[in-house]
C-alpha cells in the first residue's frame, strides 16, 4: 500500500500547510468516508460542515476558504482544489496488471508486425498482417488489432477491444475494455426490387489523434469514403456512438451514451452531454456545450450553450420549460 506524509504529498501540489499531522497518509477519500489515515477534499464552501465530522486527517481545501483544520489535522491550501486533487490521485494510483513475459505464448502475432523497444503483449491476442506498434504499446488480453493498424507510442489498448484494419491510432491513447474501432458505418438503402435493404460498403478507416480516451463499450465507426477522425486530447466516455466519417476537433468531451450521427463535424472545445444526440451532416462550432439528453438537429455557432429536444439555446429552453409549467398547473 502505498503511503506519505503530508510534507510529501505538499511536494507534489505545491500548496501550503495549514496545521499539522503526524500521520500517515494512506489514500484519498470523500469527506463523509474518510478514516483517520486518509486526505480528503473541500472545494466549496457548502462542504465546510462536513469538515467537522469527518475523520479524516487532512484535508486539501479551495484557498479562498476560511477554516481551522482543528488539532492534529492539517489543510493543503490551493488555487483550485478540484485540479490539485487529480494530481494527488496520481500519487495513489495503484501499479498495472503485470505482464511475466513481453508476448505471451497464447498471443498471435504476424511474423510481418513491426514493433517498437517495449511492447507488452497479453494472452489471446491476435495482431494481424502488417501491423505497426509504436515504442511501449500495451494490449491487455484478448484484443485485437486487425491488418496495416498503426499504433502510436504509449498507447495502451484494454481487453476485448477490436481495432479493425487500416485505422490509425496515435501516442498516449487509452482504449477501454469492449471499445470498437473501425467497425462498419451504419448505412443502408432500399433494394431495387423494394424487397430488403442494400447495405452500403464502407472503405475508409478511423484516424484518433494523440492523447485520446475512448470508454468501455464505445463505437467509433469507419468512414464510407474517407476517414472517421477524432482530435488530439478528445475524451469519450462509455456506451458512446460516434457514426461514420464524423470528424471531431481538438479536446472535445462525450459524455455516456451521447452519439454523434454520420459525417458530424465538431469544433475544439465542444462538450456533449450524457444522452445527448447529433443529427447528421449536424456542425458544431468551437466550445459548444450541448446539454444532456438534447437532440441536436441543426448547425451551432463558436461558444453557445444549447439544451433540449429539438435542441435550443439554453436560455431559451429555460423559459419554455417554465411556461410549460405554468400551464400544466393551470390546467389541474
Amino acid at each position: 500500500m502505498k503511503s506519505f506524509s503530508i510534507e510529501q504529498i505538499n511536494e507534489k501540489l505545491k500548496g501550503v500547510i495549514v496545521g499539522s499531522t503526524a500521520q500517515t497518509i494512506t489514500g484519498p477519500e470523500q469527506l463523509e468516508q474518510a478514516s483517520n489515515t486518509q486526505i480528503t477534499f473541500i472545494g466549496n464552501r457548502k462542504y465546510i460542515k462536513l469538515w467537522e465530522t469527518s475523520k479524516a486527517c487532512a484535508a486539501i481545501i479551495n484557498a479562498d476558504i476560511d477554516l481551522e483544520p482543528g488539532a492534529n489535522r492539517a489543510f493543503i491550501k490551493v488555487k483550485n482544489a478540484d485540479i490539485a486533487m487529480a494530481e494527488l490521485l496520481e500519487l495513489f494510483i495503484p501499479d498495472a496488471p503485470a505482464f511475466d513475459e513481453d508476448i505471451h505464448p497464447k498471443a498471435v502475432v504476424h511474423a510481418t508486425v513491426t514493433m517498437g523497444s517495449g511492447c507488452k503483449i497479453g494472452a489471446g491476442c491476435y495482431v494481424g498482417k502488417n501491423v505497426t506498434l509504436g515504442n511501449n504499446v500495451i494490449l491487455y488480453a484478448n484484443t485485437t488489432v486487425l491488418d496495416d493498424t498503426t499504433i502510436g507510442n504509449n498507447t495502451t489498448i484494454w481487453s476485448g477491444a477490436v481495432v479493425r484494419e487500416r485505422c490509425v491510432i496515435g501516442s498516449y491513447c487509452i482504449i477501454h475494455p469492449n471499445a470498437s474501432i473501425g467497425a462498419d458505418g451504419f448505412g443502408f438503402r432500399p433494394s431495387p426490387d423494394g424487397k430488403g435493404l442494400l447495405k452500403i460498403p464502407h472503405i475508409g478507416n478511423v484516424i484518433i489523434g494523440n492523447g485520446v480516451e475512448i470508454g468501455a463499450n464505445s463505437c467509433v465507426d469507419r468512414g464510407k469514403f474517407s476517414a472517421t477522425v477524432i482530435g488530439d486530447g478528445c475524451k469519450i466516455d462509455n456506451l458512446v456512438q460516434i457514426g461514420h466519417n464524423s470528424k471531431m476537433g481538438r479536446c472535445c468531451i462525450m459524455a455516456g451514451s451521447s452519439g454523434l450521427a454520420g459525417s458530424v463535424t465538431l469544433g475544439d472545445g465542444v462538450v456533449v452531454g450524457g444522452s445527448a444526440s447529433i443529427s447528421d451532416h449536424v456542425i458544431l462550432g468551437n466550445g459548444v456545450q450541448v446539454g444532456g439528453g438534447s437532440g441536436v438537429l441543426s448547425n451551432w455557432e463558436d461558444g453557445k450553450k444549447i439544451l433540449g429536444y429539438p435542441a435550443v439555446e439554453a436560455r431559451e429552453a429555460l423559459k419554455q420549460w417554465v411556461v410549460l409549467r405554468k400551464l400544466a398547473k393551470e390546467s389541474k
